[in-house]
């Protein structure tokens, strides 16, 4: 093809765009709309999966020994924790560590009055797994060594978290499926829109032999330029409203602000697949569009 048929046909696809601006700034405006919601989602589980690793990073158990173990017992009962597949740390903390902790919270007069000199804590072990979704198994593991008198169980805070992970990443498949679909949908029917109103144009190309793809590319183009400036405007919507909500959670959960993404980390990312997406979205839409009016000949696109 040459470069003035080329620029030929750019020229065209815009064109379209400007004499059918009523229809084609509507298709934006749903399109945005479509992506900003599509991007908010997706940006909402990359979070809650972000929130859900920090946790699941940060939560720990402790496995409390007999008080009457010695160190060299307790030493020995910590190499058969380390040995369970699920474990990913295993630290030691005495029970010498662990009566100065307590006497500094409480104060040594305070405890001596209460305890006297006699310490009647255990050894412990403070364990991190390696996978939340076998945190039951592993605790029933832990139980069955002897020497261990409890651990501090939170199987229920973990399966939470597992049905969590879980419901995001299903919720914001269908999400972005659905989406993807009503967006391909406004698409489409804006190119046809195009189309009836270039039917003679059309037909006359046709009929003195234009190939299909030299009358394709006008609409595919001006498809994508719909895309791409959705793309573009969603992107600039989601940059500018993340870090505002992102501080307003933070400001009502502390945790949130340190565990959610920066903006720095995520903000090219939602620039390139936001305005790749409405590309992609408008180049398939307008494909599909024209390729059943190619279909026909002569009178056929006027409905003679």
């Amino acid at each position: 093809m040459k470069f003035t048929s080329s620029r030929y046909l750019v020229k065209e696809g815009l064109k379209n765009i400007w004499n059918n601006r009523m229809m084609s700034l509507a298709s934006v405006v749903v399109l945005v709309s479509c992506l900003v919601i599509t991007g908010a989602a997706v940006l909402i589980s990359a979070n809650v999966n972000n929130l859900i690793s920090t946790i699941g990073d940060d939560n720990q158990i402790n496995v409390y020994l007999d008080y009457q173990m010695s160190d060299i017992e307790a030493i020995r009962l910590g190499t058969r924790i380390k040995t369970i597949s699920n474990v990913d740390e295993c630290k030691f903390f005495s029970k010498d560590e662990g009566i100065k902790e307590f006497k500094d919270k409480i104060g040594n007069d305070l405890y001596q009055s209460m305890q006297g000199d006699d310490n009647p804590l255990g050894h412990v072990y403070k364990v991190r797994l390696k996978d939340l979704s076998e945190y039951s198994s592993t605790i029933d593991e832990i139980k069955k060594i002897d020497g261990v008198v409890s651990v501090s169980d939170r199987a229920a805070i973990a399966r939470t978290l597992t049905k969590l992970n879980y419901f995001v990443a299903i919720a914001g498949f269908w999400i972005v499926l659905i989406l993807g679909i009503v967006t391909l949908f406004i698409i489409s029917n804006t190119i046809k829109m195009t189309m009836y109103s270039r039917r003679f144009e059309i037909s006359i190309m046709k009929s003195v032999g234009a190939t299909n793809t030299f009358v394709r590319i006008p609409f595919i183009i001006e498809a994508m330029s719909i895309g791409l400036l959705a793309g573009l405007l969603s992107s600039a919507a989601l940059i500018c409203i993340y870090d505002p909500v992102r501080e307003s959670a933070g400001s009502m959960l502390s945790m949130l602000a340190t565990a959610t993404i920066p903006l720095s980390d995520v903000w090219l990312r939602i620039l390139l697949a936001l305005s790749g997406a409405g590309i992609l979205i408008g180049a398939l839409g307008g494909f599909i569009s024209i390729t059943k009016y190619l279909r026909k000949e002569g009178g056929e696109i006027l409905g003679w």
